[in-house]
């Protein structure tokens, strides 16, 4: 197959999933619906290509934006949803749960991230000037509530004993990654300091509050030099997954720390050291980075988190290294990806390889529990477009 059909389909992916109102719904056939952190990556993805997406997802997400505290939808106000049912017949699907459900640590300062992409590719102040205080109640989400122990870092604690227990990308009900919390989750942290110079940036272009860029900036300095110290394992030259609830490290090499490489929060001392930890053969595969080291006491390579390969995952860390002028590396993940592509016919939300050998995980498998993957995924597919057309 070659790439000019790779391309027709993934565009026929993406039109698939596109909403009545613009945005991408997750994925399909599960996840067809409105996610924060979903949507708004794959709206990036996308940005180069056809801008009214992320225009259309961040006016969904500003609608529904949290207003006040409800420890059942876990909604606070300024915070950007997780992921919203919008029918009766969806929502019973999950009754414990209410919608809007707002149990995402990052979907927040992802939506600021965004908010200051889509003005830099598109110019469009007059739709920023709209969302502005959204953009502002963010912020203040991100400085209050997102960090209730005012340490610098946002941390989460589901306030819905039945909500989400892990609530960064590699999210999930159980204590999968054996994290006890409050969790500040790494690659959270990278996002918030992108968020801050996010917010300056955009302040500035519309001329807003001058103040507001003092204490972003000020705070994104703080943010910067504290996480290099307090995350960072000397032992393995790179950063742990997370703090505990006691501020301890989460001493796990694992891929989120490969999302830092876009933010700019990691000190130019210590950015080689994170880059070829993320291609050592316990991380790095012919077909991209897992999300767990090899070498972890916990590594399951059929499992949803702790071993698989997610597609979304290698294209924020290959972003990070083109941004950085690691060209060599980012086209080894664009390589290992479309070599997926061309081995599965297909970009699912997630795989697995087992002795270099691609599996795939959108399909049962006989005598092998494993979650099943969604056989089309919008941060997958257009994850994959994007690095092909902006080649």
């Amino acid at each position: 197959m070659n790439i000019e059909e790779i391309k027709l389909r993934l565009h026929r992916d993406i039109k698939k999933l596109r909403s009545s109102r613009g945005y991408l719904n997750a994925g399909y056939p599960r996840y067809y619906t409105l996610f924060g952190r979903d949507s708004i990556i794959s709206a990036w993805q996308m940005l180069k290509i056809d801008p009214t997406i992320a225009k259309a997802t961040l006016s969904v997400l500003s609608e529904y934006q949290g207003k006040v505290v409800d420890p059942k939808s876990e909604e606070e106000p300024g915070k950007i949803l997780h992921e919203h049912r919008f029918t009766p017949r969806e929502q019973a699907e999950i009754p414990e749960w209410k919608f809007p459900y707002y149990g995402s640590i990052d979907s927040t300062p992802l939506y600021i991230i965004l908010a200051a992409k889509y003005l830099k590719t598109t110019n469009d102040t007059a739709f920023l000037s709209k969302i502005w205080r959204n953009i502002q109640a963010a912020f203040n989400w991100i400085i209050t509530y997102g960090d209730k122990d005012g340490d610098g870092y946002i941390e989460y604690q589901r306030m819905n004993p039945h909500g989400l227990f892990h609530q960064g990308w590699r999210d999930g009900c159980e204590d999968h990654l054996k994290i006890k919390p409050p969790v500040a989750i790494v690659e959270a942290q990278g996002y918030v300091y992108a968020a801050y110079h996010s917010l300056a940036y955009i302040s500035q272009r519309l001329g807003k509050n001058n103040n507001l860029i003092g204490e972003a900036m000020e705070r994104a300095r703080k943010l910067k030099k504290n996480f290099n110290q307090d995350f960072w394992m000397e032992e393995e030259k790179f950063f742990a997954l997370a703090l505990d609830g006691e501020k301890k490290q989460k001493k796990v090499v694992s891929s989120n720390p490969g999302h830092l490489l876009f933010t700019g929060i990691i000190d130019d001392s210590k950015v080689d050291y994170v880059v070829e930890r993320l291609f050592q053969p316990d991380l790095w595969t012919p077909y991209g980075i897992r999300t767990h080291s090899m070498k972890a006491p916990d590594f399951d390579p059929y499992s949803y988190h702790l071993g698989s390969i997610w597609p979304h995952d290698n294209w924020i860390i290959y972003k990070g290294l083109q941004k950085l002028g690691y060209h060599q590396h980012a086209e080894k993940i664009k390589q290992a990806l479309l070599q997926a592509y061309q081995k599965l016919n297909k970009i699912p939300e997630l795989y697995t390889v087992i002795n270099n050998k691609i599996v795939d995980l959108s399909t049962p498998i006989k005598g092998v529990h494993h979650v099943l993957a969604n056989p089309l995924q919008a941060w997958a597919s257009a994850g994959l477009l994007e690095m092909i057309v902006n080649n």
